[in-house]
């Protein structure tokens, strides 16, 4: 198959976090899109990998198994979040599936206080299926959003996050996070590529710090992302450029959301950006074996 028009999306969602789409319907998408590539990159777990995997080949797609690690950063001024991709992880190395179990406890309980926070501003959700079935997935803000808009008492997403979920709302809870750095070992010590996902949220400028995350073995940055601007594109391709970084894209889909279409395949990444990772991740193996 001819490469050189073909796309690939490196940050793709599923139910087992907080994506809408099974890792099926993400392959069977995908593929319908045309992608010849995608990366299941959940939060903090790895459950829908094996379902991606099995349906892949007669989708006619390739499937990386991946991760999106939730790691928080601090400088002088302030605690900033931060997400770390792991690509071509072992996920199923029980060190890694050892350190996911305390993402999902924690995710789970987290939950039940934000619940409880909710309904001290009179907010009772009618279907909680969402936190009924939490503890087989990783639970996050969002799918308390997609309820509360569901249930009527907010009209978006956005609107939820900023009434009720974010920093200093009244239902925030904040998360267990790990080190950037821990995070980044984690990922080279399973096998996989860590990677600095969508800098944009980050509101990044601090080189210092980068340059810390990358002395500590972060090898890529993600340059497209559907929250990147043209010149945040540059901007970021030119820190990747100054920095050694590889550098990737995805679209970050989390699914369709009532009248919102999924996002797989809208961010152009081209193939030999996966060719590059490869190639890194196969060096980085063979010095693993040395």
């Amino acid at each position: 198959m001819n490469q050189g028009h073909k796309f690939i999306d490196m940050h793709i969602h599923t139910n087992y976090s907080d994506g809408a789409f099974s890792p099926t319907e993400v392959v069977e998408y995908a593929s319908k899109m045309e992608l010849l590539a995608i990366s299941i990159t959940d939060h903090d777990c790895v459950g829908g990998i094996d379902e991606a995997l099995s349906v892949a080949k007669k989708n006619n797609i390739e499937v990386i198994p991946g991760i999106e690690l939730s790691c928080q950063v601090e400088n002088s001024l302030q605690k900033m979040e931060m997400h770390i991709l792991g690509y071509f992880i072992d996920y199923k190395s029980k060190k890694l599936q050892n350190i996911l179990s305390t993402f999902k406890q924690t995710r789970y309980d987290r939950a039940l206080t934000l619940l409880d926070k909710l309904k001290e501003h009179n907010i009772v959700f009618k279907d909680k299926n969402f936190i009924q079935n939490a503890q087989n997935q990783s639970i996050g803000r969002l799918h308390f959003a997609k309820a509360l808009v569901m249930e009527g008492f907010v009209g978006t997403v956005q609107e939820a996050f900023q009434r009720y979920l974010s920093y200093g709302k009244p239902a925030y809870v904040p998360k267990y996070y790990m080190c950037p750095i821990e995070a980044i070992e984690l990922i080279l010590s399973v096998g996989g590529l860590p990677v600095m996902a969508h800098p944009y949220y980050v509101h990044y400028n601090d080189k210092s710090v980068l340059r810390n995350l990358v002395d500590s073995g972060l090898v890529g940055i993600e340059v497209w992302h559907v929250k990147h601007t043209d010149n945040l594109v540059k901007k970021f391709l030119e820190l990747a450029r100054e920095f050694n970084l590889l550098i990737t894209g995805g679209s970050d889909c989390h699914g369709p959301f009532k009248k919102d279409a999924p996002l797989i395949g809208r961010i152009k990444v081209p193939y030999y950006i996966l060719d590059n990772l490869k190639m890194a991740n196969k060096k980085q193996l063979n010095k693993l074996m040395i």
